[in-house]
């Protein structure tokens, strides 16, 4: 391959001869037109950025993508506003409404508010270097995920429980708890507060007192699960709380016979055992207790003392006739 060069008119022979270029000025011209250049590309960025004070073109596109994100992350923001004021709505529904019919605590805001767990979650993002509003959406997002996943899982609850909803009826406590025959009890002491029969001091009586001879049998006053089963010398002395479901529980204190077991399941109706003066008592009688989600409330709201003899002997043979606990239990007569 010829190197390169260029022709040149020898006037003696009045010919064109090629004159060879050095290698060494071919380079230097070649670098002088890129130093040149470069200086010239330099100039043009420093009058285009510093003097005249305009963007760079590729800047100008960078900030315009990055103005539309910021765009789409506010506008994300306010839906999550609205999906935020949305579910605040549907957990004070289901707390106040839903939950609370069916006896159901309610959920939380320290649970419904919490975020995913981690502190690693985010590290990425840091490392990127995130923008403070990247940053804060992620984790809003995240926390209204987690708010809606709760607030799902407690509507699977409230759905659930609303399938018994027909048995809510048969459990809530609402009869008394003794047979309604004439002149055998008497309400010897009311829920409220009082002077205690044996020290004098005033407290608070959780329940009512029954006073009645030892030996009437006494009822389950709605359908549940016998949850405790006491024998103590002091206090309640024999005792049964059963539980019904739905935020509800009775307790039968001071009793002489019980005839059930923790674990069995018992009927609106159903004996559970006798009355007697077991336990902390001035004389023999039947301490008979509600409690709603876990609070004392007052028996007489969750009873018919008017009730007729004939209306409650009807019930309670109705019972003892589909009740299983009979078999179970052959040596109980249920005293009527």
């Amino acid at each position: 391959m010829a190197e390169p060069g260029k022709y040149r008119l020898n006037p003696e022979t009045l010919l064109y001869e090629m004159e060879k270029v050095p290698f060494r000025t071919r380079f230097g011209k070649l670098l002088l037109v890129l130093l040149l250049g470069a200086g010239l590309f330099f100039v043009y960025l420093w009058l285009w950025s510093y003097v005249l004070g305009w963007e760079l073109p590729k800047t100008t596109v960078l900030r315009k993508r990055n103005a539309e994100w910021v765009s789409r992350m506010e506008e994300m923001n306010r839906w999550m506003d609205r999906a935020d004021a949305t579910l605040e709505g549907l957990s004070l529904r289901d707390n106040r409404i839903y939950r609370n019919i069916f006896g159901m605590n309610g959920i939380g805001d320290e649970v419904r508010e919490s975020g995913f767990s981690g502190t690693s979650r985010y590290d990425e993002l840091d490392r990127a270097g995130a923008s403070p509003l990247l940053l804060a959406t992620a984790k809003r997002m995240d926390a209204l995920t987690k708010k809606a996943y709760v607030q799902s899982l407690s509507f699977d609850d409230v759905a659930a429980l609303s399938k018994r909803a027909g048995d809510m009826a048969s459990c809530i406590p609402a009869i008394p708890p003794l047979m309604t025959a004439p002149a055998t009890y008497r309400l010897s002491s009311p829920f409220g507060y009082r002077s205690d029969p044996l020290n004098g001091s005033t407290k608070m009586h959780t329940g009512m007192d029954f006073a009645c001879k030892p030996g009437n049998s006494i009822y389950a006053t709605g359908d549940g699960v016998i949850e405790t089963v006491r024998f103590e010398l002091f206090g309640y002395g024999n005792s049964v709380m059963i539980d019904h479901g739905f935020g509800y529980k009775t307790r039968y204190a001071h009793m002489k016979t019980i005839y059930v077991t923790e674990g069995m399941k018992i009927k609106r109706g159903e004996c559970i055992g006798e009355t007697g003066s077991s336990g902390r008592v001035s004389g023999p009688h039947l301490h008979y207790e509600v409690f709603y989600r876990g609070n004392f409330v007052n028996p007489v709201n969750y009873m018919d003392l008017s009730m007729s003899e004939e209306e409650y002997r009807r019930m309670v043979e109705k019972t003892a006739a589909e009740s299983s606990n009979l078999m179970i239990r052959p040596h109980q007569r249920v005293k009527l």
